[in-house]
């Protein structure tokens, strides 16, 4: 058991499935009592049912103080270790009327139940080494996941691939320091080193690995979180129009009245397996109209951090000094030009003047939208990104730790090379395998554990 400054021995229940009505809900109980809990109200229909382990068995519940039946459910025992926390677990798989879930769980408290955490059936599993903390958060990505994409990254991390490559680095690491410790006395002045070319070799090849890990950071947070898709353009240019279109609904209000809108207006959607916010902006313009004026500035402002605009341009006009506006707006920017209104007669534009590659659409006639969708999925993903196969660090936090790891892998290479002692290379070592040991929890502050779990939802 690690951890054990997390660990509450005793009882806890919640729903395992979201609120809301439903055909089945799922309570679940963990701890000690959860067997013992869950026979003072459940009564199997066989009379002579023994409620044997990872059977389901069906019966009624009954409110333990009233005796009144509550529902007709099915029930199941996993006795630890070999459940999902480890502990003994119940699951009673009941109607999914909130009402019925409500009162059964409340049942089950007023039985010495204590209500869960959020995450704290997966903290339990992790406690008691079920799962190391990697997979434990892939849990909360595979729940979380809005692509295939970052559905299959999670789905890999929970099938154990960065635990393996993340304990294929501290066994490498460990092989380093037990070679530096084993020789340390060979560091006096008076005695020629050890021969350290292997271990040389060693560091060098992991450092490449941990290169190629961080590598693929960029392509794993696209998938995993997303990016922001920012439409620009001066006013009454058919921005909005194009925000509707792409979404496949009537988000924004759509006018031939310039300013129309006022604020950026922010909505999902899934283009290429990658998960975008599409932000639709306030026309960019010199404008005396306070109102107009703050949601240009929010727009500028959003700029700054937006990881791709469409910039609206319409085709069938000559640039405007609103256009000019707008693109100089857009200068170091990753830039996707859309020449809108294509339907109609096109105005000559010079390609050389705008800040990106140019997609000719018409969001009348749906022409070009799906080379627009195409340009901004390539944008951020190879055809290969989001493929089964592709495995990619994807957390931000994994991330950290593996550059300190490779931070202080760096550090001992160095001290290699200038016969530094003994004591600063095994430090140096040290600081890489605790780092890496942050990434499956080895060595994870139990407040940042908190944290983490924190992020899941009640009944999980």
């Amino acid at each position: 058991m690690r951890h054990s400054v997390l660990f509450a021995n005793d009882t806890i229940v919640a729903p395992a499935t979201p609120p809301g009505s439903g055909g089945i809900a799922i309570v679940r109980l963990s701890g000690p009592k959860a067997v013992a809990l869950l026979r003072q109200i459940f009564f199997p229909s066989c009379h002579t049912a023994t409620l044997a382990p990872r059977r389901l068995y069906h019966g009624h519940l009954r409110d333990h103080a009233r005796q009144m039946t509550m529902d007709e459910v099915l029930a199941v025992v996993m006795p630890g270790p070999h459940s999902y926390t480890g502990e003994d677990v119940a699951e009673i798989h009941c109607h999914g009327g909130p009402l019925v879930v409500r009162s059964i769980v409340d049942d089950l408290l007023a039985c010495g139940c204590r209500l869960a955490h959020p995450g704290e059936f997966t903290q339990r599993a992790f406690v008691n080494g079920r799962i190391d903390l990697s997979r434990a958060e892939a849990i909360a990505d595979l729940i979380q996941a809005r692509s295939s994409g970052a559905m299959q990254i999670a789905l890999a991390q929970l099938g154990g691939r960065l635990q393996l490559e993340v304990e294929s680095y501290r066994s490498v690491l460990a092989e380093l320091l037990s070679f530096v410790e084993l020789h340390i006395d060979f560091f006096d002045e008076d005695i020629a080193h050890p021969d350290f070319s292997q271990v040389r070799l060693s560091g060098k090849n992991l450092s490449m690995r941990m290169e190629q890990l961080l590598a693929g950071f960029d392509q794993g947070r696209v998938l995993r979180e997303g990016v922001s898709v920012l439409i620009v353009g001066r006013p009454n240019v058919g921005k909005s129009s194009l925000l509707n279109a792409l979404l496949g609904e009537s988000r924004a209000i759509v006018s031939d009245i310039p300013g129309t809108t006022r604020d950026t207006i922010e909505e999902p959607v899934v283009i290429g397996g990658l998960p975008l916010r599409l932000v639709d902006t306030a026309g960019i313009r010199e404008t005396f109209d306070p109102v107009e004026a703050e949601g240009v500035r929010r727009a500028r402002e959003r700029l700054a951090s937006a990881d791709l605009v469409v910039l609206v341009i319409d085709s069938s006009h000559p640039l405007t000094s609103d256009d000019h506006l707008a693109m100089s707006a857009c200068v170091d920017r990753r830039v996707i030009v859309a020449l809108s209104k294509a339907d109609l007669p096109r105005y000559r534009h010079d390609p050389a003047l705008f800040p990106g590659p140019v997609v000719e659409l018409s969001v009348h006639s749906g022409t070009g939208l799906d080379e627009l969708r195409q340009q901004v999925s390539s944008t951020f993903l190879t055809s290969s990104d989001a493929s089964p196969e592709s495995f990619f660090l994807a957390d931000r936090r994994h991330r950290a730790a593996v550059l300190r790891a490779h931070a202080a892998l760096t550090r001992f290479l160095a001290g290699l090379e200038v016969n530094a002692s003994a004591e600063f290379l095994s430090a140096d070592l040290r600081d890489a395998l605790s780092a890496v040991g942050e990434v499956t929890g080895e060595t994870t502050p139990d407040e940042i554990l908190e944290l983490i779990f924190s992020r899941f939802c009640i009944g999980k």
